[in-house]
């Protein structure tokens, strides 16, 4: 499964958490897969993509950043291409009226 994380920086400050990840790694446990990440301009936030099958790794991953400002939300996604395969069948075809109830 995909997850969008949002990293949120205590003050805006991500330089604990970026020395941490220069001397410690990501710290990812084995079956967790990081994807990309995109950061906000202004350090409040990083977005990152994660591949995981299993939520406790989430939470092992977690402690890994312990005690450095940051906080985690973990939201699970499906990619666009997914997300149209499921909807294709559901679209009504050119010139077809629907009928609102």
């Amino acid at each position: 499964m995909l997850f969008m994380v949002i990293e949120r920086f205590r003050d805006n400050d991500m330089v604990p958490i970026y020395q941490h990840l220069r001397d410690a790694g990501r710290g990812l446990p084995e079956g967790m897969d990081y994807v990309d990440s995109w950061v906000e301009p202004n350090f409040s936030r990083c977005f990152q993509l994660m591949r995981c099958d299993d939520l406790s790794l989430f939470q092992q991953w977690t402690l890994h950043w312990r005690g450095l400002g940051a906080s985690f939300e973990i939201v699970p996604v499906v990619s666009s291409q997914e997300t149209r395969a499921v909807i294709e069948p559901h679209l009504a075809a050119a010139g077809d009226q629907i009928e609102l109830s």
